[in-house]
């Protein structure tokens, strides 16, 4: 690697792994080093790998075989960069990366999203999990092989989850489980808690590390449907039932049993710290998890598997005995050799399990102390030491152990439910993953061979897969070194030299320990080159596995290795009284029980096990998929690159890298190497050659070699490319100095020009101010000689004045002299003429009052004397015994009266209502007069304002003369006198009207007492019509009866709605029909020509039902024959909706209580759109059911039987409403009408309506999905922009680094336009209404937009600047279209691509990184969400100028407000939904059609064949 100045590397880091960094200076090996952080470094050159600058920019690659340089460092930033961006799915060719994010990311697993990926080629979308399922659910469908998904990963990586989001994708394609409402996914996750309690630890790592390999089966039947599912379990750690270290803890089972204290007092079991196989750690408790809770999710885990009540019980009795079992200790017994229980204590403890197990205890203790040997004599007991019976305790309880968990793995496949005839299936395994801790021992050594024998499957894969990609491209790929552990696994598992068979061979022999079985290690394998011998330690051994170096303390190798099977044990668990107990233990054959010990190692059982998994998997077809845990932590958005880095090694992930990097680790397409390295060789860019050929010449002129060419790419071996990016960069580097130095000369011109332009300015600058002085010297002498003149021209002016102002001062002081003296005069003469005035009117006045007092008098006495009369008169009238009774007449009379004007004022309500528009036009014209009135009003208002103003002045004057009246007072004070006379007489007058009043008072009682009687009377008239409303409410009642009773007879089938059918149907409706008719005849007065017989006597006559069906027969011919012709189009209106509609008015079909007509009419129509489904029949159908629709609409009205409370016209109540017309049709009421008579519907007409609604709604939608499945392979080509090759034109034309030319035609838009234009004619032919094809070309955009956008978000390649220019010169296409089409077709059309055409102006604006949120938000993208925004930002590369995307600042907040949608929002999703609702309702289509001519009509030939139909013959002559 030549490493030159400014060169770009990455540095080994102790805390970070690696770092970025520019090379500064070179001495031999040795480079210093400038890291981003602004840290030097000095480095070694072999310590360094090459970086290229040109990926940072970039969010990182989905395909991390894309990077320029593949090696460990590139691998982990690439991660790094995508998961900062929420871009949790990374591919390394067809292995499947998924860095756990720690928070939830809904938008990803919607349903939505799952449709997106379901069919689409691995890596033609984003990269994720749903990829890998479909691509393994595709070639099991296509290859019929069963295919695996192999999860792996550390605890806490998410595999778990990630085996949720498979086996829900996997429901979703391959359906539900027959008869099972539960999905599959759904069953096997409820079984989870149950077997993390019982397979699930504590370790170093993990607080919930599965201990055990779980294969999950997903089986199909042959079309692909899922059949059943069933769980395989490998590899169970049973030795940590009896051992563990510190700080590590046993399986979560125990620990919750001991917490619950109900349990744990029936089982005699107390704190963890009390039972030797928990309190070996001193860890009981996990932070965060309550071990209580945790067992009643247990104990709920099992209710839903199925296991019973008693089952549960005897399980925890289970895990109590194991656990009494542990704290049994044994001491020296009295025979040589033998062992006894050691106290009390563990005396009970013994009891106590046996009490558990329901066996004998002294059974129990004779299995453990001694044991039985078959010999051809007889049976010799022999007895066991301590160390031996401690041996044969803890075989029991990991014997025990191991026999109840596989119950629980078989009771859990039970409740799933498998299907042992399927043929294929999908397996997905979730195992541990490789293991590397301070003390690494048995478990790990077991744990890391797995590993071992997964990544040779791995390798084989990855090593099969970079062969198919060599052959594919037709390349010499035989010299290639395939990289392979098998001599680590040889190591481990050879016979019968290896560590398994030595550790095998060291259990057999009792006295053999952990040095012996070093010492012979080491003796066989001393010059092996993957096992090596500790420093410090003489027993210790280090194995060189895959993902690195790992040191095994043998300290208990043989002790967990050990795993007797003893026949004594089973022997007594099997004669257990405990049904469950003796169910996991049955009876062995007797050849098995005449040994006593069945020696089994861990490990070989081990080795059976992973072998029998590797055929399982060998039998499959493989996709892998490495879970990496960011952080420790277990937050998001930290990304802890010493850990992700060591999580690659173990995941086998660097070494496909490895495998890589064996071959040809760079590979590009012939265009994308030809766009970056072009510049290196410009001769051969003139057009002249070819991608292929141009790439060849390039590699050339380099002098390299081992480079290969395949049919698509070219391939390049380790290093080539650091070479090609040296030389590029160097090109690069010419250029650049090019540049500056063209620069550098126009700065110093531009220096210059500015130079000698300050000069000129500093010139002008000095004249100006000479000249300044000069003018401001001669403006001060002018100045001077003004000022003077004006001084002596003020001074002249000021004694002018003086003189002036004393002439007129003088002038009138003497005219206003004269002018008071004339006023005075006036002024006594006017004063004397008002005196008089005032004595004259009062003379007038005070006689007019002694008139008007006289005529009061005379008035009060006689009407006092009519007074008198009256009330004689009231008196005799009252003594009367008849008045009451008359009274009481005339208010019965009344009462009839106002009851008849009421019903007869809701008779003609609804006739008033045309009355009242009238009235109120009439109303409205008298408020415009009343309007005038009230103008003119105000004039007079104005005008005797202005004469109060003068009265006002007129009074303001007589208050001035008021003392001249005074002399008059005396005259008044005569008039007071002779008023007090008059006064007298008044009061013996109102004496009198005093009597007379309290006369009037007692007749008025009489009068509130006649009252009183008139409101009780009409309190009985309420009640009488709240009793009639009730009436009204019950027989509204019956009518809801009768009309369902009516539907059910219409939902039968054709031949019983027939005439004849059976009579007992006539009976069953006749009753409720004959009241309808006598209710009918009460409230309605139809025509005759619509009265009905009697529904029994038309059933009875067989001869009368006869003639009916022949007659109908024909009719139903006759529309039959018009549905399947096509009768076409006359002046554009469909000419068969029209005879149907003719041919039923004609039959009175729409006033018949009970007919098939209708019912024949939807059936031929469907059976015409089942016959031709496509873009001619459906057209032509939509015209002629939307015009019948319009007409049925528009002529018909409810019958009021038949209308509903709802239904009825506003205003009508009860029973009247049955004696009014329905309502008018909506056209009529904004002056709309066809002229055709209105027709009272029945309720199978307005059936017959509702269903042909339905049915234009139906072929509407058939219309709509024909369209989008003929258009949703052309807007596949259009997302992108082809790839074009170079020809001669090629050179002309600047290209995008894909090949695109700038001005690139949109042929695959005019394929798009053409479908449009098509797809105008034929709805156009068939005269489809132009609101239909409105509709219809809206929803085709809004498509067109669904299917870009969601493409766009998907697919990386499509978010260049490139292809945002192509596709936006498609838009323009569509809006050329849009525009010659008119409003009337396209209507919103252009509108509903706001969400493309917003993306795609986002994608070629340049200088984004100047953009804020704000402005992107509201300026730029304003119908986007900021999650759309997110992904658009983030996904973008500029392949054509090399523009950058919005900043850091912008991503980040952005990153944020998307985390609080997370939380907030139901639906988080950044696709759009497709909307596959109608449009329109039957309301709009009458609306929006115009009126249709029923006249003109041109019949068809075969009209004269039907007698039926000669009624049109006639209309038309």
């Amino acid at each position: 690697m030549n490493l030159l100045r400014g060169s770009k590397v990455w540095v080994e880091d102790r805390d970070s792994a690696w770092l970025p960094a520019e090379v500064l200076d070179s001495d031999g090996n040795k480079i210093l080093l400038l890291t981003d952080s602004g840290k030097k470094v000095l480095a070694s050159k072999e310590k360094l790998f090459p970086r290229d600058a040109d990926e940072e920019e970039h969010g990182g690659f989905e395909d991390m075989t894309r990077l320029a340089y593949l090696n460990e460092p590139g691998v982990l930033f690439n991660l790094r960069r995508r998961y900062e961006l929420n871009d949790i799915y990374t591919y390394t060719g067809s292995i499947l990366i998924a860095v756990n994010p720690f928070t939830k990311l809904p938008h990803l697993y919607d349903s939505h999203m799952m449709d997106q990926y379901k069919g689409a080629p691995l890596g033609e979308l984003s990269p994720h999990v749903f990829a890998v399922a479909d691509a393994s659910y595709r070639a099991m469908m296509n290859e019929g092989k069963s295919q695996s998904i192999l999860v792996s990963g550390e605890s806490g990586a998410g595999k778990t989850e990630t085996t949720k989001l498979i086996m829900q994708y996997l429901t979703f394609v391959g359906g539900r489980a027959a008869g099972d409402d539960r999905t599959v996914e759904q069953q096997v996750l409820e079984s989870n808690p149950l077997l993390e309690a019982f397979g699930n630890a504590r370790t170093v790592r993990n607080d919930n590390s599965s201990r055990f390999g779980k294969f999950v089966e997903i089986q199909f039947d042959s079309n692909g449907r899922i059949s059943g599912a069933a769980i395989r379990t490998y590899l169970l750690e049973r030795s940590r039932v009896v051992q563990i270290t510190d700080p590590e803890r046993n399986y979560h089972c125990f620990y919750q049993l001991c917490s619950f204290e109900r349990d744990a007092e029936k089982y005699k079991l107390g704190h963890p710290s009390h039972f030797h196989y928990l309190n070996q750690s001193k860890i009981y408790e996990l932070e965060g998890v309550r071990n209580s809770e945790e067992y009643l999710k247990t104990r709920r885990a099992m209710d839903i598997v199925g296991i019973s009540h008693a089952d549960q019980e005897a399980i925890f009795r289970v895990l109590a005995a194991i656990l009494h079992v542990g704290n049994i200790e044994f001491s020296p017994g009295k025979e040589h050799d033998s062992s006894e229980v050691k106290n009390d204590k563990s005396r009970f403890h013994l009891e106590m399990a046996a009490d558990l197990f329901m066996c004998d205890v002294d059974l129990l203790l004779a299995t453990l102390c001694t044991r039985s040997i078959q010999t051809r004599e007889g049976s010799i007991i022999k007895v066991l030491d301590c160390n031996a019976a401690v041996a044969g305790r803890d075989a029991l309880a990991k014997t025990v152990y191991a026999r109840l968990f596989d119950w629980l793995v078989d009771k859990i496949n039970m409740s799933v439910g498998q299907d042992i005839n399927s043929k294929i299936q999908i397996g997905v395994l979730d195992i541990y993953g490789f293991e590397c801790f301070k003390d690494n021992s048995f478990e790990q050594f077991c744990i890391n061979f797995a590993n071992e024998k997964l990544q040779q499957h791995f390798n084989e894969h990855v090593f099969k897969m970079e062969q198919e990609e060599y052959g594919k491209e037709e390349i010499n790929w035989s010299y290639i070194e395939f990289v392979d552990n098998q001599d680590v696994l040889d190591l481990i598992e050879k016979k019968p030299i290896g560590i398994i068979a030595l550790l095998d061979e060291a259990c057999m022999f009792p006295k053999s320990t952990h040095e012996t079985f070093s010492t012979k290690l080491f003796q066989h394998f001393r010059s092996h080159p993957r096992l090596g011998k500790e420093k410090f330690s003489q027993t210790d051994f280090t194995v060189s596995h895959y993902a690195g170096k790992v040191t095994y303390h043998t300290d208990t190798f043989l002790d967990k290795n050990r795993d007797y099977v003893v026949v004594e044990h089973c022997n007594l668990l099997s004669s257990s009284k405990c049904p469950f107990v003796s169910g996991l233990f049955p009876l062995l054959p007797e050849e098995s029980s005449r040994s006593s010990y069945k020696f089994s190692s861990v490990a070989a059982r081990f080795k059976q096990q992973l072998q029998a998994l590797m055929e399982t998997l060998n039998s499959t077809e493989p996709h892998y998929i490495r879970c990496v845990k960011p952080n420790s932590l277990n937050r998001p958005q930290i990304f802890e690159n010493a850990s992700v880095i060591h999580q690659l090694r173990c995941g086998g992930v660097l070494e496909a890298v490895r495998i890589s990097l064996a071959g040809y680790p760079t590979r590009r397409t012939y265009s994308e190497f030809v766009d970056r390295f072009g510049l290196i060789a410009p001769e051969f860019m003139d057009g002249s050659y070819d991608d292929k050929a141009a790439t060849k010449k390039i590699l050339q002129k380099l002098k390299l070699e081992n480079f290969q060419l395949g049919r698509t790419k070219v391939f390049l071996r380790a290093g080539q490319i650091g070479i090609l990016d040296s030389r590029r960069a160097e090109v690069l580097d010419n250029a650049a100095k090019c540049i500056q130095r063209r620069l550098r000369t126009f700065i110093t011109h531009q220096y210059f020009i500015i130079l000698r332009s300050a000069a000129f300015s500093l010139q002008a600058c000095c004249r100006g101010h000479i000249a300044r002085k000069i003018y401001a010297a001669k403006r001060e002498t002018a100045a001077a000689i003004s000022i003077q003149k004006y001084i002596r021209m003020w001074l002249t002016r000021r004694v002018h004045l003086k003189l002036n102002f004393s002439a007129i001062t003088i002038q009138s002081h003497v005219r206003g002299f004269v002018t008071r003296q004339r006023f005075l005069h006036v002024k006594e003469h006017r004063a004397a003429t008002f005196v008089q005035a005032f004595w004259r009117m009062s003379k007038v006045r005070s006689s007019f009052l002694r008139h008007q007092t006289s005529i009061v008098a005379i008035q009060c006495l006689w009407r006092c004397k009519q007074a008198k009369r009256e009330l004689r008169r009231l008196k005799q009238e009252a003594n009367e015994a008849g008045a009451l009774r008359l009274a009481k007449s005339k208010l019965e009379k009344q009462l009839e009266d106002l009851t008849w004007r009421l019903h007869l004022e809701k008779k003609i309500r609804v006739s008033n209502e045309e009355a009242k528009k009238i009235e109120i036009s009439k109303l409205q014209k008298m408020l415009e007069a009343l309007n005038l009135e009230l103008d003119a009003a105000k004039l007079a208002k104005i005008n005797e304002c202005n004469k109060n103003a003068v009265l006002q002045n007129q009074l303001e004057l007589s208050v001035k003369e008021k003392s001249a009246l005074k002399r008059e007072l005396v005259v008044v004070d005569e008039l007071r006198k002779e008023n007090a006379l008059l006064k007298v007489s008044l009061d013996a007058f109102e004496r009198k009207y005093m009597t007379l009043e309290l006369e009037l008072m007692n007749a008025q009682k009489g009068r509130d007492e006649n009252m009183e009687k008139l409101r009780e009377l009409e309190q009985k008239c309420s009640q009488l019509e709240q009793n009639e409303k009730k009436l009204e409410e019950k027989l509204m009642s019956l009518e809801d009866e009768n009309r369902v009773l009516r539907q059910k007879a219409l939902s039968t089938p054709l031949k019983s709605n027939r005439p004849g059918f059976a009579k007992s149907m006539s009976e069953k409706y006749s009753s409720a029909i004959t009241s309808r008719t006598e209710r009918k005849t009460t409230y309605e007065s139809p025509t005759p020509t619509k009265l009905i017989a009697p529904f029994t006597l038309g059933l009875t006559d067989s001869r009368r039902s006869k003639l009916t069906a022949e007659k109908h027969q024909d009719n139903y011919e006759f529309l039959s024959k018009c549905i399947k012709e096509n009768l076409g189009f006359k002046h554009g209106k469909p000419i068969a909706a029209r005879i149907i509609y003719k041919c039923l008015l004609h039959w009175h079909s729409f006033e018949s209580e009970r007919t098939t007509i209708f019912d024949s009419i939807i059936e031929g129509i469907n059976e015409a759109l089942k016959v031709r489904v496509d873009d001619i029949i459906l057209p032509y159908w939509l015209s002629n059911t939307s015009a019948l629709l319009c007409l049925l609409q528009r002529n018909l009205r409810s019958n009021g039987f038949l209308t509903t409370t709802a239904q009825r016209y506003p205003g009508s109540s009860g029973l009247t409403s049955r004696t009014g017309h329905g309502p008018k049709s909506p056209l009529q009421f904004i002056g709309f009408d066809d002229g055709v008579s209105h027709v009272e519907a029945r309720y199978p007409a307005i059936l017959f309506k509702q269903q042909l609604t339905a049915c234009v709604e139906k072929i509407f939608g058939l219309l709509r999905d024909n369209l989008k499945k003929e258009l949703s392979p052309l807007l596949g080509s259009c997302i992108q922009a082809p790839k074009t090759g170079r020809g001669v034109q090629g050179a002309k034309l600047s290209r995008s680094p894909r090949g695109i030319p700038q001005q690139s035609s949109s042929g695959q838009w005019d394929n798009i336009v053409k479908f449009l234009d098509s797809l105008m004619s034929k709805l156009r032919g068939n005269h489809v209404p132009s609101f239909f094809i409105r509709k219809l070309v809206t929803q085709v955009f809004s498509f067109i937009n669904i299917t870009l956008f969601n493409s766009l978000l998907l697919r990386r390649e499509c978010c260049t600047f490139s292809n945002g220019e192509y596709v936006k010169s498609g838009l323009a296409e569509l809006e050329k279209w849009i525009v010659n089409a008119k409003e009337e077709y396209a209507g919103t059309s252009w509108h509903e691509l706001n969400y493309i055409r917003q993306a795609v102006g986002f994608l070629v604006i340049h200088q984004k990184r100047k953009k804020s949120l704000e402005e992107i938000r509201k300026d730029l993208c304003p119908a986007l969400t900021v999650r759309q925004i997110y992904r658009i930002s983030t996904m973008y590369w500029d392949d054509k100028y090399g523009t950058q995307s919005v900043s850091n600042e912008v991503v980040s907040e952005m990153r944020e407000i998307v985390s609080k949608d997370n939380q907030n929002l139901p639906s988080n999703s950044f696709l759009l939904d497709d909307d596959l609702s109608i449009p329109f309702s039957a309301e709009d289509i009458d609306m929006a059609i115009p009126a249709i001519d029923l006249d003109e009509i041109h019949l068809p030939e075969f009209v004269s064949e039907y007698s039926c139909a000669q009624f049109l013959r006639s209309q038309q002559k």
